[in-house]
């Protein structure tokens, strides 16, 4: 195996397009090595991306919009001021992958093209609204979150294409976010479930916008968008939440295995998901964000 550290974009394309599908990115390796230490084939270049620029960066903008480079480590998130203070369940979500050692290394864009359906961050960049900015030789294309999973430990990225970044939309007022997931130990485990909610709201209070999405309950993270329906125009009063609840489950498609069985995670699918939105909420009305 060859190792390369490209230093542009375009260097890394090259690499890719040359190697005739046989090169792996590595943005972190936090995911990718122990593969390979387990008895994954080795590819015939590992590409390292850590250290082009315009990969390792965060830009954020007055209107709470923010643009992260797809090997932006974790700890840099959580740290950053803006993005805490306008997207809280993003930072939350990135802050729960592994120790501060993993999260020194482990990189928002890897946890995504890991493809994991327990991927922490996923779930909160679906509710978030996000986009990915992809490179390859063909140009550029932009693509939501959602659709860059298609099966477990499989994306949609072609064999020389580059995630360049992951792009948060504006925010309007009286709007938040909240990410939570459930796992058997407090600290560096695998969500067995995980909920993430995205919220706006009118100046009474009620819910004008809402994005739902939930993690380890099918092949591919889920956007619970007929769920999240329900919640427009009320306050969360009890008996939308019920029918919220409801169709929360009718969305989940998991299996069973030794971290839970299916039943129980779908119905612990619906307690997060009203959790989220309702500390979503309370986030979007008291201005904490």
């Amino acid at each position: 195996m060859r190792y390369v550290a490209p230093l542009s974009v375009e260097e890394a394309a090259n690499v890719l397009g040359s190697s005739a599908g046989r090169a792996r990115l590595m943005a972190g390796g936090t995911d990718l090595l122990p593969r390979f230490s387990s008895g994954s084939g080795y590819p015939d270049v590992l590409v390292d991306i850590k250290r082009i620029p315009e990969l390792m960066q965060i830009g954020t903008h007055a209107d709470g919009s923010a643009t992260i480079g797809a090997a932006v480590c974790g700890a840099d998130i959580y740290e950053h001021a803006e993005l805490r203070r306008y997207w809280p369940g993003v930072t939350e979500a990135t802050d729960l992958i592994g120790s501060v050692q993993i999260q020194s290394r482990a990189s928002l864009g890897g946890n995504l093209c890991n493809a994991s359906p327990a991927a922490d961050s996923v779930p909160a960049l679906i509710a978030a609204r996000a986009q990915c900015l992809l490179v390859g030789s063909t140009g550029m294309r932009q693509l939501p979150v959602e659709q860059i999973i298609v099966s477990p430990g499989k994306t949609c990225l072609r064999a020389d294409e580059i995630m360049l970044s992951i792009t948060l939309p504006s925010r309007p007022p009286r709007s938040a976010d909240a990410y939570l997931r459930l796992t058997p130990r407090a600290e560096m485990d695998i969500a067995v479930v995980g909920a993430g909610a995205n919220l706006v709201l009118d100046e009474e209070g009620a819910v004008v916008q809402c994005h739902v999405a939930l993690g380890a309950v099918a092949p591919v993270p889920v956007l619970a968008s007929e769920a999240a329906a329900l919640l427009l125009g009320s306050r969360l009063e009890d008996d939308v939440i019920k029918r919220f609840s409801h169709r929360i489950k009718a969305a989940c498609h998991p299996i069973d295995d030794k971290r839970g069985t299916a039943d129980y995670r779908t119905d612990m699918a619906a307690v997060l998901a009203v959790r989220a939105v309702r500390t979503a909420r309370q986030r979007a009305l008291s201005g904490e964000r």
